[in-house]
């Protein structure tokens, strides 16, 4: 595998004046609060180490407090890291002069926030065009590259208009397309859907998935909402109290969650879409089972998995996808049992 985009070792953020003994205690294994109670610090992030690869979407995930707003901020020096190294294509941004710093940011990275963040008294136009304008370049030039942007957004047809005269969801179409207009490497998206009604935040997670397909930017996306996490993430990664407790994809934080912080995430939640054929597996049978009929891929989900097994009167091999060998079978039982396990946790 290439070497990450993103890689972040050992990171701190301790709030509050006497940071270096309070690093210096948690390093020594005294808990959060405990260095709370003999420094008065607050620790956002706790010695956080994960890395991003270049095309995909990240989601950082958690409850209120839980440290994911501070980690993104941590990532383009918004919030100043108390110690560990951010190292984006090599560069350990951590370590980087203010002045170097932004015109790094200028060329690498853009930023939507929750709140929309649009300028009043400038058009929509302009709004898209203000990340253009601080870099230079001409104004025509500058205008253009808005345009496409408004078009790839569907709002090019209000390039004139002001923010006030759109509604929430246009809003955050402006804010993605002035973050989008600087062609950056890296996106960060700080809870940038929460603030828009359930249908718009789906129109919002499709319209970001329909340009990640042309455009493959590496996405950090904070989410406290499982549901857009699942729907959107290439890998999950869920943080608790400053830490980072599990990072896997959809798939994996499913079956495999490493403790009940993270399995209440899924009260409510239909997680039986998100199996696969290996999850499917009638325990009672074996791939000696399988007697040539058909047989499906273990990553195959469960929508095109139900429709190959039911109906049938025969197991239906589970075929190992790295060796092409025939790992077990399902059956109507195996799918009736697996679906309703999943149905009592929402």
């Amino acid at each position: 595998m290439a070497e990450a985009k993103i890689q972040v070792r050992n990171l701190y953020k301790i709030f509050g004046r006497n940071s270096k003994l309070a690093l210096d205690l948690l390093k020594k294994g005294q808990s959060k609060d405990e260095v709370f109670k003999q420094t008065g610090n607050v620790c956002g992030v706790n010695d956080v180490s994960f890395d991003v690869q270049e095309g995909e979407i990240y989601v950082l995930m958690g409850l209120s407090g839980s440290g994911k707003s501070t980690l993104i901020r941590l990532i383009n020096r918004l919030v100043e890291p108390t110690a560990g190294q951010i190292r984006i294509d090599g560069v350990d941004i951590a370590a980087l002069p203010q002045g170097d710093l932004m015109k790094w940011r200028r060329k690498h990275l853009a930023m939507v926030f929750q709140s929309f963040a649009l300028m009043p008294h400038r058009s929509v136009l302009d709004n898209v065009a203000f990340g253009l304008d601080i870099a230079g370049g001409k104004k025509a030039e500058r205008n253009e590259t808005s345009m496409k942007v408004l078009k790839q957004v569907g709002l090019d047809a209000y390039a004139a208009k002001y923010p006030s005269q759109l509604s929430g969801g246009m809003q955050q179409r402006v804010g993605l397309a002035r973050a989008l207009a600087v062609d950056p490497d890296i996106l960060l998206m700080d809870e940038a859907f929460s603030a828009l009604d359930p249908l718009k935040r789906i129109e919002m997670q499709s319209l970001m998935l329909e340009l990640q397909r042309d455009h493959k930017r590496t996405i950090l996306f904070v989410s406290h909402d499982l549901e857009e996490a699942l729907r959107i993430g290439t890998r999950i990664a869920i943080m608790e109290g400053g830490n980072l407790v599990q990072v896997g994809t959809a798939h994996e934080i499913i079956t495999k969650p490493v403790n009940d912080y993270v399995r209440r995430f899924f009260k409510g939640v239909d997680t039986a879409r998100y199996l696969t054929a290996a999850d499917l597996m009638d325990s009672t049978l074996n791939g000696h089972s399988y007697n040539g009929g058909p047989k499906v891929p273990s990553s195959t989900m469960l929508p095109e998995a139900m429709k190959t097994v039911l109906g049938l009167d025969e197991p239906v091999g589970v075929v190992d996808e790295a060796t092409d060998q025939v790992m077990g079978c399902m059956t109507p039982k195996s799918l009736l049992v697996k679906i309703s396990q999943e149905a009592r946790h929402v």
